[in-house]
């Protein structure tokens, strides 16, 4: 794997400011067509999610038929690579099965259970964070990890969506595990 490049803290500081935009673009472009979560998907999840979470997240299928039917990649990529990544390394959103900007989760395609769970929990991530806390914390993890699967946000989701698939009926509070992971500084 090719090493990321050093920036300096101006650089850091621009690149998490750069994606919070983008989310936040992305967030009101899609909030537009996003949809409340169906009952069922609320039933299967309250065991897991406060109601405050499963009433505000609002999801978006991108179908084929749409003109803009994958979920776009940064305009500022071109930025980085400019910067010296590699292309390979930064995350590719059209193969992405879905994203999630602060409250409206955007999948590119049917959205399973447990990739509904994963969304939500970056949602509570969010709630507890604020978009820039969460903006830099992904960028920061991204740099010191050096891919997608090292950010700590992600490994935070995919722990706790492998812990509700192994077994779906034991209950856990996702918001007490993502405000300890807050106070432990693991983010």
């Amino acid at each position: 794997m090719m090493p990321l490049p050093e920036l300096s803290d101006a650089q850091v500081t621009w690149v998490a400011e750069e994606v919070a935009k983008y989310i936040e673009q992305q967030r009101n472009r899609h909030a537009k067509t996003a949809a409340p979560l169906s009952a069922t998907q609320k039933a299967l999840l309250r065991p897991f999610f406060a109601d405050a979470v499963l009433d505000s997240a609002r999801l978006a299928i991108l179908q084929n038929s749409e003109a803009d039917s994958q979920i776009e990649n940064p305009p500022f990529y071109s930025k980085l690579k400019a910067m010296g990544f590699d292309q390979n390394l930064l995350p590719d959103f059209a193969d992405m099965g879905a994203v999630t900007f602060v409250d409206v989760i955007v999948s590119n395609g049917p959205i399973s259970t447990a990739t509904l769970f994963h969304e939500l929990v970056h949602v509570v991530q969010y709630r507890k964070l604020g978009l820039s806390d969460f903006a830099a914390k992904y960028v920061t993890g991204f740099l010191r990890g050096g891919s997608y699967e090292r950010i700590p946000l992600e490994i935070n989701a995919y722990q706790l969506d492998a812990e509700y698939t192994r077994n779906p009926t034991r209950q856990f509070a996702v918001e007490e595990r993502v405000r300890a992971w807050i106070d432990e500084a693991r983010f």
